[in-house]
């Protein structure tokens, strides 16, 4: 690795120090790209059709997004200043991370979870405040909410948790929610909600009138499809979302990206029918992998969780040796996405090689 160059101005040493977001490596024309959680399918013809008729690139998009909020705020039962969209659920929550936090401040979450989160709330600042998983590789919500502070501005709760797909119950997150302040910001990250069949996970939106601090972030990149166009949004409280507003980049998300959004909206049906096919395909690909002898946490997003821990650099590259480009996060584990059916038998004979080759006691072994 090369040395990081020093740069020629003074900058915030706490962002040199970091290091930037790292995108899934792109897959040759033979390969498999499952390391970045994308919906496998095609956009459907009447979603591209509607996008396709967005010409009026030459002029600015309605900074609002207004047309997309009032439907959302009429599937969610809010007034649309209950709703705030943004380029992804991502820029959505930098939004109210700096709203919320600033220097001398803290934010909490668990850990892993998604990537972006430390740098999110160092850019605003502020101080991560990582609390271990669970060795299910779920939230450890009771220890996050003793990790809570004078200092703390915000939580973020991920459920399906990038990566490791776990959930967060209801009831857990009732009890959660009751040992919280009421003057704390609770974010719950929903980006892949979609795929969840578990009656028992919470869902954010029906929550909302009982925890004012609560807001709520859901996308169109996965379930949608609309990865490439980035449009995502929050569900909150108005007063909230509109310091979330006063700190957003303005005229971020797109016509096109709207436009998107509409006509998936009008299309949902068959959306989400070919979500009910990827999540039955992840099924099958964890049953798979159970009978392999691999420990893995039952999956519920789009993606699965293979705890390789120190082997996860080796077993990256023999997956990407196959044609499978994954995302290893080491020294925890691998994240594969559900891709297409083609990319499930190769997925499925270097996964047996690789978990043939743990040791006893290893962690991502289950013990026989």
């Amino acid at each position: 690795m090369s040395t990081p160059e020093v740069p020629p101005v003074r900058l915030r040493p706490e962002i040199v120090a970091m290091v930037p977001y790292r995108q899934g490596k792109a897959a040759s024309a033979d390969a498999y790209k499952l390391s970045s959680n994308e919906n496998p399918f095609d956009p459907l013809p009447g979603v591209l059709e509607a996008i396709a008729g967005a010409t009026a690139i030459n002029r600015y998009p309605d900074a609002t997004a207004l047309a997309l909020r009032t439907a959302l705020a009429e599937r969610y039962g809010v007034t649309p200043d209950g709703i705030q969209v943004g380029s992804g659920s991502v820029a959505v929550l930098t939004q109210l991370v700096t709203a919320a936090a600033g220097p001398g401040d803290e934010v909490v979450f668990s850990w892993r979870s998604f990537e972006a989160y430390p740098g999110i709330v160092a850019v605003a600042g502020a101080t991560p405040v990582a609390v271990p998983n669970r060795a299910d590789h779920g939230h450890d919500l009771p220890a996050m909410a003793a990790a809570v502070t004078e200092r703390t501005r915000a939580l973020i709760v991920c459920t399906p948790n990038n990566p490791t797909g776990a959930i967060v119950t209801v009831a857990e997150f009732h009890a959660f929610m009751a040992s919280v302040p009421r003057d704390i910001l609770v974010i719950l990250d929903e980006a892949y909600i979609e795929f969840v069949g578990d009656p028992d996970a919470v869902r954010g939106p029906e929550l909302l009138a009982q925890y004012p601090n609560l807001v709520v972030l859901r996308t169109f990149s996965k379930a949608y499809g609309l990865a490439g166009l980035r449009v995502g949004y929050a569900i909150g409280p108005v007063a909230i979302l509109d310091a979330a507003r006063s700190s957003a980049i303005p005229l971020s998300v797109t016509a096109q990206a709207e436009t998107g959004a509409l006509a998936s909206l009008e299309h949902e049906e068959q959306l989400l029918e070919r979500v009910v096919a990827i999540a039955e395909r992840r099924h099958e690909i964890w049953n798979q992998l159970i009978a392999q002898g691999w420990s893995a946490p039952e999956p519920h997003g789009n993606f699965l969780w293979l705890p390789t821990g120190e082997a996860t650099d080796a077993a990256a590259a023999a997956f990407h040796e196959a044609g499978l480009v994954v995302r290893p996060f080491h020294p925890d584990g691998i994240r594969i996405s559900v891709g297409e059916p083609e990319s499930v038998e190769k997925l499925l004979r270097v996964s047996a090689e690789i978990v043939g080759k743990l040791p006893n006691g290893h962690p991502g072994r289950r013990v026989a």
